[in-house]
């Protein structure tokens, strides 16, 4: 790889640029759930509703907007609207249709800022090492992930709940000079080709999919189904497990507080480890493999969350998961990446990450209904184990040939 070679500092501004965006306000926005409900006198369903209510209404962004505009501006967009939205939570008086709507907001900026034009990014830039400087991007949603308990925790016990969301969103405007000055969308801005070759990789050259041809792609829908099944069960953990351990001892605020942060920080650290394994492995050995073994540790990190009690500590649980839900958001654009091209992967992923934040957002309201008729997190918690073993499984019986392969 030649030394002039931009795609060094295409990673390390789309790690920082990804971690802002995603990593500090999606981690960090369960640490107020019980605030919420102590403040404003919600119910639990209520509360959780906001997220799939948002990406319910806002399924048709990715597909319409994502590939007609340059991934820098959908960046700078997306971050500015997730900045609106804290500045709206941390201003809320109790009106639940308020909160919705920020959620609204908060989601739509999620999709233009968030995975799809970091992926698309790194996936022009990079073709051989891909695996791996994905891996690296997605340390960034890591580490700024897990510097934000420091953030919100005593912000929020020394001036207000409040206080801390307002600095979440205040954080926004450092992606914009990045995004703006120092990231390039393709190696062609520059005269360059992915990886610092000479010439451009024969991948370059497959056909752009349309929607319809994917659609009409058995393996797309099993690798929808399997994606949506998993970020839906990682998805179910990350909402609730704040409350969780509130019911599974841990009554005092400072201490569940406490619990919470040390749980998020292992989680997000662990993650970075899991994205940098896996990413390697994705440029090595067989990704169809490594992906069904990673769902697998998602469904296997349920019973450890239940395991965690006042008496013990929150960091097996934390490891296993955070390595598992590492690897996972970053394999699924590099299958779809895999199975129908780069140049077909903003089309793939507008479909994708719209789906998959239904996952996200509607296992969790689930569960939030299942433990108010049940009364605990028992029964919830079984069936999204389940419903993480149907992931795992749909990975498994992907196709093991590339778009190259089946052209």
């Amino acid at each position: 790889m030649s030394k002039s070679f931009y795609g060094r500092w295409i990673v390390l501004a789309c790690c920082l640029t990804f971690g802002i965006s995603v990593g500090l306000p999606y981690y960090n926005m369960p640490f107020f759930y019980d605030y919420y409900k102590n403040a404003f006198h919600w119910q639990l369903h209520d509360i959780t509703l906001g997220f799939p209510l948002a990406a319910l209404l806002t399924l048709w962004v990715g597909p319409v907007l994502v590939p007609r505009f340059s991934p820098r501006i959908l960046l700078v967009a997306g971050t500015a609207m997730t900045l609106v939205a804290f500045v709206g939570f941390s201003r809320m008086t109790g009106d639940i249709h308020m909160y919705y709507f920020l959620w609204f907001v908060y989601v739509f900026g999620y999709i233009l800022s968030g995975p799809i034009p970091h992926q698309i990014i790194v996936s022009q830039w990079f073709r051989r090492n891909r695996g791996s400087a994905m891996g690296i991007v997605y340390v960034g949603v890591g580490l700024v992930g897990a510097a934000g308990p420091s953030l919100v925790r005593p912000l929020t016990e020394a001036y207000s709940f409040r206080t801390a969301l307002l600095a979440i969103g205040c954080v926004m405007v450092l992606a914009w000079p990045v995004a703006l000055f120092v990231l390039k969308d393709r190696p062609s801005d520059l005269g360059q080709f992915p990886d610092g070759d000479e010439q451009a990789p024969a991948e370059s050259h497959i056909e752009q999919k349309t929607f319809g041809y994917l659609l009409g792609q058995g393996s797309f829908w099993l690798l929808l189904l399997g994606s949506l099944c998993s970020i839906g069960a990682i998805g179910a953990i990350n909402q609730h497990m704040k409350l969780v351990f509130a019911e599974q001892g841990f009554t005092n605020q400072a201490q569940l507080n406490a619990e919470w942060a040390t749980a998020t920080k292992w989680i997000l650290w662990s993650s970075i480890l899991g994205r940098l394994l896996i990413g390697r492995f994705a440029d090595t050995i067989s990704m169809k493999r490594v992906m069904t073994v990673t769902y697998f540790i998602v469904a296997a990190a349920i019973p450890l969350l239940l395991s965690v009690r006042p008496s013990g500590s929150p960091y097996l649980f934390a490891i296993v998961f955070g390595f598992a839900m590492g690897a996972d958001y970053m394999l699924i654009p590099l299958m779809a990446a895999k199975q129908f091209g780069v140049n077909s992967l903003a089309r793939a992923m507008a479909i994708i990450l719209p789906v998959n934040t239904i996952g996200q957002t509607w296992v969790p309201l689930g569960v939030s209904l299942l433990k108010e008729h049940y009364g605990s997190y028992a029964i919830p918690m079984d069936v999204v184990l389940g419903l993480a073993g149907v992931g795992a499984i749909a990975i498994l019986l992907l196709p093991k040939d590339t778009v190259a392969d089946r052209k």
